[in-house]
């Protein structure tokens, strides 16, 4: 599939991590909500089902309209001495806030 995310080995050693205390078959969701202070937030989840407008990027799954958002990028996971998190560098973003977990397109 072509306009999909990297996800780096960080993020894949981690995402391993996560789901070995999960029930088998479990995944590890990205998706994009309204909201946030800067118009829209990644979400990251664990679900135990996908769906059928679901697309699976090794154990990461993004529903469809989730995916037209963060198309062409990157998914990490960052530590640091102060905190350790997921984070998504996304060229089409056109703002986001200090957290980085809010986002803007216009």
């Amino acid at each position: 599939m072509t306009n999909t995310i990297e996800i780096t080995e960080n993020a894949k050693k981690q995402i391993v991590k996560l789901l070995l205390n999960e029930p088998k078959g479990s995944f590890f969701r990205v998706s994009v909500e309204g909201g946030g202070c800067s118009g829209f937030k990644y979400n990251f989840s664990i679900d135990n089902k996908s769906n059928k407008n679901d697309i699976l990027i090794d154990q990461v799954l993004i529903d469809k309209t989730s995916h037209e958002f963060i198309k062409n990028s990157k998914l990490d996971y960052e530590q640091n001495l102060m905190s350790e998190s997921f984070r998504i560098t996304n060229p089409d973003a056109k703002a986001s806030c200090g957290c980085g977990i809010s986002f803007s397109i216009w």
